[in-house]
């Protein structure tokens, strides 16, 4: 459950602080602090267990039949990551208390900062595969918000379409290819995968499964060739750049590789796909940093460096280098996030981050000039800092990797440290010279929190580099342990290890920093360069933005090809479809059409149909000259319908036909003053054309072959032998399983509710979708008109309410009477609602039913009456239907079961007996919320009857005016 609770707590943290009063810094920065540190408390509570190379583990049945429950797992490589997660965030959290704006939305900040923190924590924490792809999908959503938290500014909303665009196709590159490893290993369980490696490295779909996954991890972790979507998300705030870029986002690509190292790694496709990115991104990162002007986009591209070295640690593939990236990614983190927030304070302080114009700041920022430049020295590997241990490392590594007629990865560690010390020297010198503020002339220290985060990870870094064994030793073992298992080899933490290779290869590599950088500043004089030397045509950026370009335009092109404003052309592409999937379906069906039977003509039945047939036949006729009958005729087709579904001893599916054919009957009727006018062919003095009589003989017959083609595919379906089929199953079952007799509303609201909830959940988008389109609009001024003789204008000082006049104005007093119908309807909805468990009837009936009865009211009381006294609020019936169906599934969690399982309690009641409680009655009267709630929304969308804004006919200005206002 502690797992569970790590995972939760971050979203309803989320949630509370995006409902917190604005501009309350305090406040939502605190409870901000106390979830991040509550969470943090759990983390280490339970690392006495995962030192000792046991696993945690909590799982939630979903759909075990299919292996994809929600497994939530901690081992010591997701104890370490959650631990980093956690502790930059709690620091992030009060750096960004005085970093933040008064005038800033600050719940918006940590609202999307705690949502962003639940997302990577779900990443880190899934034992499933499917589980954790959701979740990784779910840290470039609110990436892209954090990202583009400042929305008003340009760069802020390019960097976070870029981050999301870049991140996303990567997630679905990721998603097919953990597919492929679920199928090849036989289960999406990380534990049965972890175990499957040996199959999975020879199987014949490994090579597009390592593609695919590694897409998804060099994607979100910038590496080549996708780095350059990073550089330009540095328009987030500081705060979330020493968060997103030191120790989460880019880090899940990372942790993906490392999780994953055990079941992919070893292989020569391996080393070549990942080494090889992680060489040419550290190289290509360093070199592009020492060319930035802004300290940010230094750092950025230091941090693309740094992860392409984490990257090629990975790709080398001996157990030592894992050990050393795992090092290495606890090191950037700490020194990474405490230069950001450096930087952070030099901007919040000076007003710039240009190193061109700024100069001597130690003078006036000592403390924080003593910090950034420790950091800084950590971030080049000098020694006694953390950064010197994970470089001699990879020197280490690089050189067992090498020989003396293969050299370069050698060559191309000790060069890109040269660059990381090149670039180092130029980041600290901001600190030294004579004194350039930037904007501000008098900058001064920050408060003393907000330096207390740079404080302690710059004490970490220090810590780690005097005392390693002593303070990550433990942690860095049960971290590595969990990756390699029986293969953990023995490596010692030690600051000195003699004279050696990789002593050799820093020195050279500080030396070589060190002249390199006085030749630039020499000879290139870096700060009146605009261009990266060599480098310069490469831009990623353009690059992007080209493919979209090209991509929107092929877009229009084939919209332009294949699209059209008139609804016909696509509906005849359609049917045409339809009916090729009807053929295909009749070629490989067992039974032919010479087993059809024929039973003896029923008269009634079929006259039945000839009216419904007529009906159809007159509607399409009476579509072309006068809607209103047409729609009438269709209305008739659909009561035919309804009646034959009763015919045929379907009373469920006869009265839901019934109800929706009133429904949308009456919505459709408000839908036809949004259309233009008919204009006839006498008026236009035209007549129809040969092409036009073609098409309509082309339509119709279209429409006869799709109705005689699935007419065939259904009946030959019901005539298969029952054991082919699975309605015994639920004829069986539906009562001793599903506690109701009715089989139709126990196979929606228990076997089949999963489909159920994902139907209502669509109708509700659906319905939302049409009130957001429709509610700005309005139709032509000619369809409000109302003959004069008609109108009925409101005396404000009379006592009835404008809906009662309008009312009065069109029936006069039958509408009072009828009004009447509202509760008789309600108890009948209130009827079929309870007996739909074991009778025809059911929550989507009911629904209907009760939507009815609203439409009724405003039909005959008017829309101001209406709204008046009942208060309807659709978004709340809508919401509320969604949360109830989602809770009564989640509450078989409560018991150890699997979501949306029901159950029914029999309960002993004085005076009334035994009743019988299905579970499902709470999913059921979710469904009725919702079904009214869409029903309602549709039809205020449509006859522009909002509770905030009516007009009725015959109003004045200014009575409009004081309502409003009111």
């Amino acid at each position: 459950m502690l797992l569970l609770l790590l995972i939760l707590l971050p979203f309803i943290g989320a949630i509370a602080a995006a409902c917190m009063p604005a501009h309350a810094r305090n406040r939502e920065a605190w409870f901000a602090a106390a979830i991040a540190l509550s969470g943090l408390l759990i983390t280490l509570s339970q690392f006495a267990v995962v030192s000792e190379g046991s696993i945690l583990r909590y799982e939630i049945a979903w759909l075990p039949a299919y292996d994809l429950n929600l497994i939530f797992r901690m081992d010591g490589l997701a104890w370490l990551f959650t631990v980093l997660i956690q502790g930059i965030c709690l620091l992030v959290v009060l750096y960004a208390r005085y970093y933040m704006s008064p005038k800033d939305p600050v719940p918006r900040f940590f609202a999307f900062l705690l949502a962003f923190m639940g997302a990577m924590q779900g990443v880190v924490l899934s034992g499933n595969l499917i589980q954790l792809v959701m979740f990784w999908e779910l840290t470039s959503l609110t990436s892209f918000l954090l990202i583009g938290y400042w929305h008003h500014r340009p760069d802020a909303r390019r960097g976070a379409r870029m981050a999301f665009t870049v991140t996303s196709i990567g997630g679905l590159c990721l998603l097919i290819g953990v597919l492929l490893l679920g199928h090849i290993a036989g289960s999406y369980d990380l534990d049965k995968v972890l175990l499957a490696g040996e199959v999975i490295r020879t199987h014949a779909w490994y090579l597009p499964t390592l593609i695919l996954i590694a897409l998804g991890a060099l994607t979100k972790s910038a590496q080549f060739p996708f780095h350059f979507w990073l550089p330009h998300a540095m328009a987030a705030p500081t705060p979330v750049s020493a968060y997103l870029h030191s120790a989460t986002m880019v880090k899940a690509g990372i942790f993906l590789l490392m999780r994953l190292w055990p079941v992919l790694a070893g292989t020569p496709e391996w080393t070549w796909i990942i080494g090889t990115a992680g060489v040419c991104t550290m190289l290509i990162g360093a070199f592009l940093a020492i060319f930035q002007h802004d300290l940010k986009g230094l750092l950025a591209y230091s941090t693309i460096s740094h992860l392409g070295l984490i990257t090629c640690l990975l790709g080398i593939g001996t157990p030592l280098a894992m050990v050393a990236a795992i090092f290495h990614t606890l090191n950037h983190a700490t020194f990474k996030a405490s230069l950001f927030m450096a930087v952070g304070i030099i901007d919040h302080e000076t007003g710039s981050r240009d190193m061109r114009t700024l100069s001597g700041l130690r003078r006036v920022l000592p403390y924080t000039a003593t910090l950034a430049i420790v950091a800084s020295a950590a971030m080049a590997g000098v020694p006694l800092l953390n950064g010197f241990l994970s470089k001699e490392m990879f020197f280490a590594e690089a050189l067992l990797v090498g020989s003396a007629s293969n050299w370069w990865m050698s060559a191309a560690a000790v060069l890109m440290a040269i660059f990381g010390v090149a670039y180092s020297l130029r980041f600290i010198q901001v600190f030294f010279g004579p004194l350039q503020s930037g904007d501000n002339s008098t900058p001064h220290e920050p408060p003393r929190w907000m330096r207390f985060p740079v404080e302690l990870l710059v004490l970490c870094c220090l810590i780690v580099g005097i005392l390693p064994e002593l303070s990550i030793g433990l942690l860095l073992g049960a971290a590595a342990q969990s990756v390699l298992g029986d293969a953990i080899p023995e490596y010692s933490l030690a600051i000195w290890h003699g004279v050696n290779l990789p002593l050799v290869m820093s020195v050279l590599a500080f030396g070589g920093g060190v002249v390199f950088y006085r030749w630039l500043v020499a000879r290139c004089n870096l700060k009146l360069r605009d261009n990266v030397p060599l480098l310069h045509r490469l831009n990623g950026k353009e690059a992007y933005e080209t493919t979209m370009l090209l991509l929107a335009a092929g877009a229009a092109r084939l919209e332009r090809w294949l699209g059209t404003r008139r609804l016909q052309p696509q509906l005849v592409i359609l049917i045409l479809l339809g009916i090729s999937a009807a053929l295909l379906m009749l070629w490989y069906l067992p039974t032919t059409l010479s087993a059809l039977q024929f039973t003896p003509i029923n008269l009634p039945f079929a006259l039945l149909w000839l009216v419904g047939c007529s009906c159809a036949i007159a509607a399409a006729w009476q579509a072309k000259y006068h809607r209103l009958a047409a729609l009438i005729l269709v209305g008739g087709t659909g009561i035919v319908t309804s009646l034959t579904f009763l015919w045929l001893s379907a009373p469920d599916v006869a009265l839901t036909q019934l109800m929706v054919e009133t429904v949308t009957t009456i919505l459709l009727l408000l839908g036809l003053r949004w259309l233009p006018a008919r204009i006839s062919a006498r008026k236009l003095n035209l007549v129809a054309t040969s092409r036009d009589k073609l098409r309509r003989i082309r339509d119709l017959s279209l429409a006869i072959t799709a109705g005689v083609v699935l007419t065939l595919v259904s009946y030959i379906i019901l005539i298969q032998p029952e054991n082919q089929t699975i309605s015994l199953f639920f004829l069986e079952k539906s009562l001793p399983e599903g506690g109701g007799s009715n089989v139709v509303n126990v196979l929606l609201v228990d076997f089949r509710n999963l489909d159920t909830l994902g139907e209502i959940t669509v109708l509700s988008i659906v319905a939302l979708t049409v009130y957001a389109l429709l509610r700005r609009f309005r139709p032509a001024p000619e369809s409000m008109r109302i003959p004069p003789q008609q109108t009925n204008p409101v005396d404000p000082a009379s006592s009835q309410l404008p809906g009662e006049q309008a009312a009065t104005g069109y029936l006069q007093v039958p509408a009072v009477y009828l009004r009447l119908l509202l509760p008789i309807i309600i108890v009948v909805a209130i009827y079929f609602f309870m007996r739909g468990h074991n009778l025809p009837g059911g929550g989507f009936i009911a629904g209907l039913i009760f939507a009815v009865a609203l439409i009724i009211q405003y039909m005959l009381a008017g829309t101001a009456w209406v709204e008046a006294r009942l208060k309807l609020q659709p978004h709340r019936w809508i919401s509320i239907g969604l949360g109830l169906a989602t809770l009564s599934g989640m509450g078989a969690w409560l018991f150890g079961y699997p979501f949306l399982t029901t159950h029914t309690a029999h309960v002993t009641l004085p005076l009334l007996g035994e009743l019988h409680l299905p579970s499902a009655f709470v999913f059921d009267l979710g469904v009725f919320a919702v079904v009214v709630g869409t029903t309602m929304l549709i039809l205020i969308a449509l006859a522009h009857q909002a509770v905030r804004s009516h007009r009725i006919p015959g109003q004045s200005n200014e009575y409009r005016a004081q309502q409003e206002q009111k």
